[in-house]
């Protein structure tokens, strides 16, 4: 089955550059019209400039497709409502939003400005919700929406000096969860994207012959299946160099112990039961934790 965009109309944020880029020009390449966005701003955060964009727009009607340029930061609710709008002004209508625009400030825990941990947040979680919530009436309105979060194996596992970004990477899966819960009714799929990929923002943090092995192009094929009309929903779907994963938050059977003075000490004793993965599940939503707890009691009492 070919992955048509025909007759979509996509928003791709931080699409200047990079992995964003490579998104913006996926889509436009199948059929889809394209609102590029990009602040234009450094790895950190810093600046801003249209000029990213716009350029990327420009690449896009040279080859033939319809692409707008929009240089708002993700930050600010106001400037996202606006740029939604100006999707919908264009082409009535808004499909697919891809957030993947984010910054980096990378230091240790201990050496991290907590003005630095807030703009990450901002950024790639804030960011995310703005977004969100600026397409999410017209995609209940349209009955039908695609949405794909860019989260992160440093949210999903963990990585050295990346206490901000990590958090925030995996504050969006929470997100997505609840999102994809809500929006099922109005046909509004919701998915997370965790990439590995050679961008600006990976620059310097491995050899050279590895980067060359990590081209964001390798990843779009994620993106694209994330996005498409036949995508499913509530997934984590990690690509890099060409291979695909999917990650999963799952929850082990776990055991009883009850109520008692000893039961700390009980539970400390058998933490390696608790932990262990055999017949652990996905749960379909947040009642399920407190569903299998009271089974086991119940289980007990009987």
């Amino acid at each position: 089955m070919e992955l048509d965009f025909k007759g979509r109309v996509a928003i791709v944020t931080g699409a200047g550059g990079g992995l964003g880029r490579q998104h913006a020009l996926a889509l436009a390449a199948r059929g889809a019209r394209v609102l590029v966005n990009d602040l234009g701003g450094a790895v950190d955060g810093s600046g801003g400039s249209a000029g990213a964009a716009q350029a990327v727009a420009d690449e896009i009607r040279a080859a033939g497709g319809q692409a707008l340029a929009n240089g708002a930061s993700v930050t600010d609710f106001a400037a996202v409502q606006a740029m939604v709008q100006q999707a919908i002004d264009a082409w009535g209508r808004v499909d697919v939003l891809v957030n993947n625009a984010g910054i980096l400030r990378d230091k240790s825990f201990a050496k991290m400005d907590m003005a630095d941990f807030q703009l990450v947040v901002q950024v790639h979680l804030m960011g995310a919700a703005h977004c969100c919530k600026a397409v999410w009436p017209h995609m209940q309105a349209q009955k039908y929406g695609r949405i794909v979060m860019t989260t992160s194996s440093t949210g999903l596992y963990g990585n050295f000096g990346q206490a901000n970004y990590g958090a925030a990477k995996l504050a969006q899966v929470g997100l997505m969860q609840t999102l994809a819960i809500e929006g099922a009714k109005y046909g509004i799929h919701v998915n997370a994207l965790a990439p590995t990929a050679a961008t600006r923002m990976t620059a310097g943090l491995m050899p050279d012959e590895v980067l060359a092995r990590l081209a964001p192009e390798a990843v779009v094929p994620a993106m694209l299946a994330l996005a498409h009309e036949s995508a499913p929903t509530r997934t984590i779907l990690c690509a890099g160099a060409g291979s695909f994963e999917a990650a999963h938050i799952t929850l082990t059977r776990g055991i009883h112990l009850g109520q008692g003075p000893d039961v700390p000490e009980q539970l400390a004793a058998r933490l390696a039961e608790v932990c262990d993965r055999a017949g652990e599940q996905v749960p379909q939503n947040g009642s399920g934790q407190g569903a299998n707890e009271l089974h086991l009691a119940m289980a007990v009492a009987a």
